[in-house]
């Protein structure tokens, strides 16, 4: 399914995550869904590529220089911190429950650690030099 897609092609059956590749903290994060995501319930995009870059695009976001990593299910998008509550809702118990604590903080409180963080990654934890590739078996849930 790495094959060239237009936004409008881009599969809507399940939720997309839209990560950038490159950020160390991004991917161990989208490692991190692979692994606890036994019911194969999202989908992985990076920002660097097309289907990424595209639906970065549909909700007027710059992929050069993204603000948030995103949560696209169907025409719904979740971003900052929202993003992070609606992957680990969607993960199921016990990150379901995190979610749910973590939903307790104010928006207006937890959207701007978000920003800092997401503006300082690469600083805070680094850069690769190349976007992170899944193992074969995860392949086909990367878009």
């Amino acid at each position: 399914m790495n094959r060239a897609m237009s936004h409008d092609a881009v599969p809507s059956a399940h939720p997309i995550i839209v990560f950038d590749g490159q950020c160390v903290l991004c991917s161990a994060n989208a490692q991190f869904v692979l692994r606890h995501d036994g019911r194969g319930h999202f989908r992985l995009a990076s920002m660097q590529g097309e289907v990424g870059a595209a639906l970065y695009r549909r909700f007027g976001i710059d992929p050069a220089d993204p603000e948030s990593m995103i949560v696209v299910d169907g025409e719904r998008l979740h971003r900052d911190s929202d993003a992070i509550f609606a992957i680990y809702t969607g993960l199921g118990w016990p990150w379901r429950a995190l979610a749910g604590v973590g939903r307790l903080v104010p928006r207006f409180l937890r959207d701007p650690v978000y920003s800092w963080i997401a503006r300082h990654r690469y600083r805070l934890f680094g850069r690769r030099e190349v976007c992170w590739v899944p193992s074969a078996e995860y392949a086909e849930r990367v878009l």
